[in-house]
């Protein structure tokens, strides 16, 4: 009962302070001066402005913009019927004009050999430029051989892609015909082909072909059997032989390896190959116990 009573006392005597503090406020006038200080600091509702919506514009009546290159395109039908505008010639149906890259006499183009029906290697590829593209200055022709491996001139047009280090350059080989002269229908001697499937997945530059796979270009050069990875791999010719570029361990949910040559070596393998196939022969023995 104490207790309560001292809280009620204690109330009372809050109550009894708030009325006599607001009475003093009152007295002085300072409740209208608050209200005053209020509506001068209080910022003023802002209007809202009507939102205008954008218009719609019928552009079915204008006609459609084209570029200046597509305009100069003859509108010539291709054989389905429709109207190509593809700037390869093959795509279009039109038979390949001589006036891009003539052949040297006395040669053939490949893939006309036999009616069309040979395919082209994947180290030689049919490039179709203007004449005045296909030659190389003097300064190119001496830097192009600086770096036997890999080469040191970057070609959109005349190299040809590595499928591990997707370096498109000229290749470093001395005596290449393509890359020196930028003769298409000579094969480069710097990139791998396979003899099975003459696909990009076969070619490697000399540096990949060693590091990743433990080859050498001229053996290569010299085995007209040659087989990529994924060729080995489907005919079961090497067990757990595969190939460890990015975008193929990738397809099979697998860690790129990055620059593993250095612990393959320290380890004692020829390559990241012999490293991989032996990891995994490995791993499956651990699945079988």
């Amino acid at each position: 009962m104490g207790r309560l009573s001292a809280k009620f006392d204690y109330e009372e005597i809050r109550n009894a302070r708030i009325l006599e503090n607001r009475a003093r406020l009152a007295s002085l006038g300072l409740h209208k001066t608050l209200s005053d200080l209020r509506s001068v600091t209080s910022p003023a509702k802002s209007v809202k402005s009507s939102v205008r919506k954008p218009s719609r514009i019928d552009y079915s009546g204008t006609p459609l913009r084209r570029s200046s290159r597509l305009m100069k395109v003859s509108t010539t039908e291709s054989p389905t019927g429709h109207d190509s505008l593809r700037r390869s010639i093959r795509l279009k149906g039109v038979s390949r004009s001589r006036d891009l890259i003539s052949l040297p006499q006395g040669k053939e183009d490949v893939s006309e050999k036999n009616g069309g029906e040979e395919k082209r290697p994947a180290n030689m590829p049919l490039v179709e430029v203007e004449a005045s593209q296909a030659q190389l200055s003097p300064e190119i022709l001496i830097r192009r051989c600086d770096s036997k491996s890999r080469g040191s001139v970057y070609s959109p047009i005349f190299g040809i892609c590595c499928h591990f280090c997707r370096q498109k350059k000229l290749c470093g080989e001395e005596g290449c015909k393509r890359c020196g002269n930028l003769d298409v229908n000579e094969p480069c001697i710097g990139k791998t082909d396979c003899s099975v499937c003459h696909s990009s997945n076969g070619v490697l530059c000399r540096a990949c072909l060693k590091v990743r796979y433990g080859e050498e270009m001229e053996e290569v050069r010299a085995n007209k059997n040659w087989m990529c990875p994924h060729c080995i791999e489907e005919k079961g010719i090497k067990l757990n032989w595969i190939c460890n570029s990015s975008l193929c361990l990738k397809k099979r949910s697998m860690v790129p390896t990055g620059i593993a040559i250095f612990r393959a070596r320290e380890m004692g393998y020829e390559s990241v190959a012999h490293l991989l196939m032996d990891e995994l022969q490995q791993k499956m023995k651990r699945s079988h116990c």
